[in-house]
């Protein structure tokens, strides 16, 4: 080889081997089938979330601060100004750059790559969603956003996010990754996505509602009372609430800014001598100044002002006040967002876990009895639903979307329905055996009576919320499907009649719903169970049910909270089952002291008798299902009656049919199979016995 081509091949060698290291330190995500095979290809089509992609970047180099350089790198969560995952059209700015439709995602980009963070249950909906630009990893994965801006970015170099999105506590754990890869996080106050989004939906000209005393059981003067009470005893001048169900619960009002709880967007702000309401102004009323004694000049009158202004408003009286308290994350609610905690001066914040969530959680007597009353109305719409569905099941034909509408239909024409609580949920056959399988018309398909059929639903009425899944079947189930239905079922029904002590930890309970799942070594990803609100949040915390997430909360009497299990077999079905229970108190007393709490079913819709096999369950457990059974008879078939649905009420006795407690020996063993073999035993084994004596007898007599 002559000198000159030393001179072109040492080069070439070096950019070689310095590419392929760092190919191999490249992040990797998940496997995207169709985008590698588009990777052969020369042209890709310019899509509208590319342009989007295209126009956020232009953003991070010209318009990404209003002072100062430019950003290399942007994080958009999918949260709004409130920290809300389910969130209205005109906060989407997620999906807008993305296309993903799903919750709880992060996107970040660069001015190389982009990639978007999801929950494991998404992945396959933002593999089919997002372009080819798009990298995909998963929540809690190995591959952190840290990680993955260390690859793409130098050090030294800046990433930029919307401290109103963002949580406190994510804000400051983003800033200890960023600085162990030597980059820098950066406030980015004007949102990026909203210099872009040119056809952005306008607010909904919704106003407040307000939330009258027969259904909240108590006035809001009286609530902000006892909020100031346990100001003063935190030693706190004042407080911010950045909850939009907080706000909604404390003062007695509702509205529709978000698509399945019933609040209004706002913050609040609460001192003890001052009460501020910081909300879009067209949204007030005169009956609601009225409700709020927004014309008075005292403690306890509710003054509103522009959305807008609270940020004026805590750098004004952040030099009166000497302790505030910031929200701190809880369970389900994320806390105050880093641009709430960083407009107070650090000194003065007092970050605690806020106080109405305490007040809310332990539900008065009037709401403890508007949550029955709503659960009856909420059973009698699901039997009028099921019992229209089998009686035409065979005449029609029926897909998840058309069954999605039949529930939805029944739910919204009962009395003081006013929404839905969350997605509903239809899944059927293979689809059912996905744990968060969101049906939609791009993946709607055929329902027949070959496999199970998983619905998961819920209302929002006056008085109460509502949050029920229920298996079905049309056709006739395999022993596997019954004997998994039965395990699941039994989970259910072994909490709905637990008695223990006020003092045992929550968490601790998860372990009596798996129980029956874990003798056969299989189990369900996610949580047994969540708080639930009274025309409120569906997910609302202290309370979180999951013995993977320890925690220092009890029950209390007059908490409400959801009961679920499920069993999930990848390609084939799914079952999955889920009540709200209320806390009761027994009035016995512990040795140690802790009152003695029982649970009490609310919901009440049937099971599916045809799933159900007698034999797994016990005489004990047997008597608890018959005991629902007749509970949901007596007040369900009562509701249906006074609303003269008899076809429903027919179909609804009919699935609460009473189950035999005790079998004939005959026949337990002919359902377990103890009398096949028995009768095997006595006509082939005996006389093969029997003969092969006669012939051992007649060899002797020979012999001798």
């Amino acid at each position: 080889m002559t000198k000159a081509k030393w001179v072109w091949y040492l080069p070439l060698t070096i950019f070689v081997l310095l590419y392929h290291t760092a190919d191999a330190n490249r992040p990797q995500g998940y496997f995207r089938e169709v985008c590698h095979y588009r990777k052969t290809q020369l042209l890709q089509p310019v899509s509208v979330p590319r342009q989007h992609l295209h126009a956020i970047r232009e953003q991070m180099q010209i318009r990404a601060t209003l002072q100062g350089p430019e950003i290399d790198a942007y994080i958009l969560p999918s949260y709004d100004e409130h920290l809300n995952q389910e969130i209205s059209r005109r906060d989407q700015r997620l999906k807008y750059l993305t296309g993903f439709s799903g919750t709880d995602a992060l996107a970040v980009v660069t001015q190389r790559g982009a990639a978007l963070w999801v929950q494991n249950r998404y992945v396959q909906q933002a593999d089919g969603e997002l372009d080819c630009d798009w990298e995909i990893y998963r929540m809690n994965d190995t591959v952190t956003i840290a990680d993955w801006l260390g690859y793409y970015l130098r050090p030294g170099q800046r990433v930029g996010a919307d401290p109103h999105l963002v949580p406190h506590y994510l804000w400051r754990k983003w800033e200890n990754d960023l600085e162990g890869k030597i980059l820098k996080l950066r406030n980015v106050n004007n949102n990026l996505i909203d210099l872009i989004w040119k056809d952005r939906p306008e607010p909904d000209l919704i106003t407040i509602h307000v939330l009258s005393k027969s259904y909240a059981g108590e006035k809001w003067q009286d609530k902000i009372k006892e909020l100031r009470e346990r100001l003063h005893h935190l030693k706190c001048d004042a407080m911010v609430v950045t909850s939009l169900t907080e706000i909604a619960y404390l003062l007695n009002i509702r509205g529709k800014d978000l698509p399945f709880t019933p609040v209004i967007k706002a913050y609040l702000i609460v001192s003890h001598y001052d009460i501020f309401l910081y909300v879009d102004r067209y949204k007030m009323t005169e009956a609601v100044a009225a409700h709020l004694h927004s014309d008075c000049f005292n403690s306890m009158c509710v003054k509103s002002k522009d959305y807008d202004q609270i940020w004026n408003d805590i750098r004004t009286y952040s030099q009166i006040w000497k302790s505030v308290l910031v929200p701190a994350p809880c369970v389900q609610e994320q806390g105050a967002s880093e641009m709430v905690y960083s407009s107070f001066p650090q000194k003065i914040i007092y970050e605690h876990m806020s106080p109405i969530i305490m007040m809310r959680a332990q539900k008065n007597s009037v709401e403890q009895e508007g949550m029955r009353m709503a659960h009856i109305r909420d059973g009698a719409a699901i039997c009028e639903a099921m019992s229209n569905l089998e009686t035409r099941f065979y005449t029609e034909q029926w897909t998840e979307e058309k069954i999605k509408y039949e529930v939805e239909r029944s739910r919204l024409s009962q009395q003081h329905a006013k929404g839905l609580s969350l997605r509903t949920v239809v899944a059927y056959g293979e689809h059912s055996s996905y744990p968060y399988y969101i049906s939609s018309n791009v993946t709607d398909i055929e329902v027949t009576d070959q496999s199970l059929l998983v619905i998961e639903s819920g209302s929002q009425y006056y008085d109460g919320t509502t949050d029920v899944s229920r298996t079905f079947i049309f056709g006739q189930p395999t022993n596997d499907m019954k004997q998994t239905y039965t395990m699941v079922l039994a989970g259910i029904l072994r909490l709905s009649h637990l008695k223990f002590p006020s003092d045992l930890k929550v968490s601790k309970l998860d372990a009596l719903v798996r129980s029956p799942l874990w003798v056969t070594m299989s189990d369900y990803p996610g949580a047994t169970g969540h708080g639930i609100g009274v025309y409120g949040a569906v997910q609302e915390p202290p309370i979180s049910v999951d013995y993977g997430h320890d925690s220092h909360f009890h029950f209390k009497e007059g908490y409400f909270f959801s009961s679920e299990s499920g069993h999930y077999k990848s390609g084939d079905y799914g079952v999955r089952l889920k009540n709200v229970l209320e806390v009761k108190n027994t009035h016995n007393v512990h040795p140690s002291g802790a009152k003695y709490l029982a649970f009490q079913d609310v919901t009440l819709v049937p099971y599916e008798p045809r799933l159900i096999d007698g034999t797994l369950l016990s005489s004990l457990e047997k008597r608890w299902l018959n005991e629902y059974n007749g509970k949901i008879r007596h007040y369900v078939g009562e509701e249906l009656k006074r609303q003269g649905n008899m076809k429903a009420f027919y179909w609804m006795m009919n699935k609460t049919r009473h189950i035999r407690e005790y079998l004939p020996e005959e026949e337990y063993r002919a359902a377990t199979g103890a009398g096949a073999r028995s009768h095997a035993f006595l006509t082939i084994t005996v006389p093969a016995l029997l003969l092969g004596l006669t012939v051992f007898g007649s060899f002797v007599r020979w012999l001798l």
